[in-house]
């Protein structure tokens, strides 16, 4: 069937040369993983066996070890389609460029899509974890807590250089923002004075909205992957994982025959891969109460 959109955009011509657009969610995928736009559907990143160094008596002798190659892909396996059709008439009589206010608003949805795909492919293939603490982060006394095992799970490695993060949903900023308003005395001016404050303790905090972390099982939201990752939220270390969008977001225009006007369709791919050498500075955090 071919959406037309509301007549009330037909002769609002009172209304500014632009439409609002809806809220838009926050999008931390790209600030937590590397970014591959090339035109490559896979990618392969080789990686040998740990070595291991022998402390001994002086002896000048030693016992070669054969070393083990293996092979990390990332494989681009999704899409994400936002279509529609803009009538001619539609066009002609709207106030607005009805064409331009579709791409924003595809580049909207695709964007909320692909963000809420790729952070739950990096919770559900997390190689280290942080254990449930009871009452989960809606209770502020549990904040640090959460805090400081992100950061002693992934202390230590060269690659912890890059930063910690965490990624919560907004609900969990209940307990969160009451725990920082009662942490310490500058700090907490800080969080009274001027709100949320978006890193605690070396570990930079991203918000995603309630309903970001599921369970999915290959359907429209998960495409070809599988989550169980409701009660859950992820952190670690940046940028030891992999999200691969060949070409970026672009859009296609085309006739449809019987229908003025243009049928509209935004298009964007996707992959994921969470480096096996790197896995566990990547953590699937238990928030469930």
């Amino acid at each position: 069937m071919v959406n037309t959109l509301s007549t009330k955009t037909l002769r609002d011509k009172y209304r500014s040369a632009q439409v609002q657009q809806a809220l838009k969610a926050a999008v931390v995928l790209e600030k937590v993983c590397i970014v591959d736009n090339s035109d490559l559907r896979t990618i392969s990143s080789p990686y040998i066996t740990a070595m291991t160094t022998t402390v001994q008596t002086l002896a000048g002798t030693y016992t070669p070890a054969a070393i083990t190659i293996s092979t990390d892909t990332l494989t681009v396996t999704d899409e994400f389609i936002c279509p529609t059709h803009i009538f001619d008439f539609e066009q002609a009589t709207a106030a607005f460029d009805l064409f331009y206010t579709a791409h924003v608003a595809m580049t909207n949805s695709i964007t909320t899509a692909v963000n809420k795909w790729g952070v739950n492919e990096l919770c559900a293939n997390a190689g280290g974890s942080v254990t449930a603490t009871a009452g989960g982060l809606t209770t502020a006394a549990n904040w640090k807590k959460y805090l400081s095992k992100i950061v002693a799970a992934v202390s230590g490695y060269d690659e912890s250089s890059a930063g910690f993060y965490i990624i919560v949903q907004n609900s969990d900023l209940e307990g969160i923002i009451q725990d920082q308003a009662s942490s310490g005395y500058s700090y907490s001016d800080a969080v009274n004075n001027n709100g949320f404050v978006t890193s605690q303790l070396g570990v930079d905090i991203y918000i995603v909205r309630d309903g970001t972390f599921v369970d999915l099982t290959t359907t429209g939201g998960s495409g070809t992957k599988t989550w169980t990752n409701l009660g859950h939220r992820v952190g670690g270390v940046k940028k030891v994982a992999t999200y691969a969008s060949p070409r970026g977001l672009h859009f296609e225009e085309k006739g449809v025959s019987g229908y003025t006007g243009m049928e509209v369709v935004g298009i964007a791919y996707g992959g994921f891969a969470q480096w096996t050498p790197t896995a566990a500075l990547t953590l699937d955090i238990d928030v469930s109460s």
